[in-house]
């Protein structure tokens, strides 16, 4: 077996960026939170890498965590990472998905329970 046949590019290149991380130094992000640039482009001085740069590029505008992985073509696990990298050293906020409707919400019940009556 060569080195080529045992080696998958599609795994590997997501693991060296991530240098091995799976989760995220800080924060949590749903595929649908939104990412947006916190100030001014990272500049050298900062030591992120070119990927991390990317991402604080597509995030001049509000920009969902699946959107970024597609256009990058990387796994959202490491989007995941790297924008924890992002957000730790503040270059990007992150706002979470928020839930329409409160599903504890006793009224929110009840007014379906009328309507499918008065049907």
């Amino acid at each position: 077996m060569t080195h080529e046949e045992w080696v998958d590019p599609e795994i590997v290149r997501p693991y060296v960026v991530t240098r091995g991380r799976t989760e995220p130094v800080r924060g949590s992000f749903d595929l649908i939170s939104l990412a947006v640039a916190v100030g001014g482009p990272p500049g050298p001085e900062a030591g992120l890498d070119p990927e991390h740069l990317s991402i604080a590029r597509l995030c001049r505008e509000p920009i969902s965590v699946a959107e970024i992985a597609a256009r990058l073509d990387l796994p959202a696990g490491t989007i995941r990472v790297l924008l924890g990298d992002l957000f730790d050293q503040g270059f990007v906020t992150v706002q979470d998905p928020q839930p329409e409707v409160d599903m504890q919400d006793e009224k929110m019940y009840r007014a379906v329970l009328d309507g499918l009556r008065s049907l």
